[in-house]
């Protein structure tokens, strides 16, 4: 079985848009773990517009399952994520007027930082992810620097699988081959292999089915999903879902 890291970003969204101390992001990673979440992912951006560095603090006491810090690659991030600790670092790339992440972080053209970010990370015993885009060069680039893990970013196959647009044939399958493609590669290399980015109860299972991918990264679907339904219910669906059902 696939795991399911819950992205809970947007539940501290809707918390920052009235500078108040609900919903608890406490409680929406305690309700997905009820509900057979793997784990927790946040992203503790620069502008701090969601997640807080108090958040991360207290979900690293809460989070007994997996903790995800998604976060760049910046002296002041490496320092928190060392304190903290969490189980993964996932290196993303991050600009301050972009409304989400738009894609893969650009290890090639960055190794010897990077891979200074790489080191300090794992000597202070923390697993570290590249979320890079579904290309080879990217995905070697980031065996050479030093991580343990890949994410490959799903970003074109979410926006190719949008029901509101229209796809010439073949356009999702090529995508889906080049993910696949990446995901052995990264596998040979001896890298663990996550995905995640735009990926929705509708088009997760095809993504699912990829190996070596061992783990997903899913949040704004399901916090979508959980502000009609409930937190619970809304993780439960999206694991039938990657399971096929």
């Amino acid at each position: 079985m696939i795991r399911l890291n819950v992205n809970i970003d947007h539940i501290a969204t809707i918390r920052q848009a009235r500078q108040t101390w609900e919903p608890s992001v406490i409680a929406a990673a305690v309700l997905a773990d009820i509900a057979g979440a793997s784990g927790i992912t946040v992203h503790l951006r620069g502008d701090r517009r969601h997640i807080q560095d108090e958040d991360v603090r207290l979900l690293r006491g809460i989070v007994k399952t997996h903790l995800n810090l998604e976060m760049a690659g910046t002296a002041e991030m490496v320092e928190i994520a060392c304190d903290v600790r969490p189980n993964t670092a996932t290196l993303v790339p991050e600009r301050v007027d972009e409304v989400t992440t738009e894609g893969g972080l650009d290890v090639t053209s960055r190794e010897d930082e990077i891979q200074r970010v790489v080191r300090e990370l794992s000597d202070s015993g923390v697993l570290v992810s590249m979320f890079v885009d579904p290309d080879v060069a990217q995905i070697e680039a980031s065996g050479r620097v030093g991580a343990h893990q890949i994410e490959i970013c799903t970003a074109r196959y979410a926006e190719l699988t949008d029901p509101t647009r229209a796809v010439e044939a073949g356009q999702v399958e090529a995508e889906l081959a080049r993910i696949s493609a990446c995901a052995s590669r990264a596998g040979e290399l001896g890298l663990k292999v996550a995905a995640g980015h735009g990926l929705t109860y509708r088009n997760v299972a095809a993504i699912s089915e990829i190996y070596p991918i061992e783990e997903l990264n899913i949040g704004h679907n399901i916090v979508a999903r959980a502000a009609l339904v409930g937190m619970e219910r809304a993780v439960r669906e999206m694991i039938a879902a990657i399971s096929g059902q």
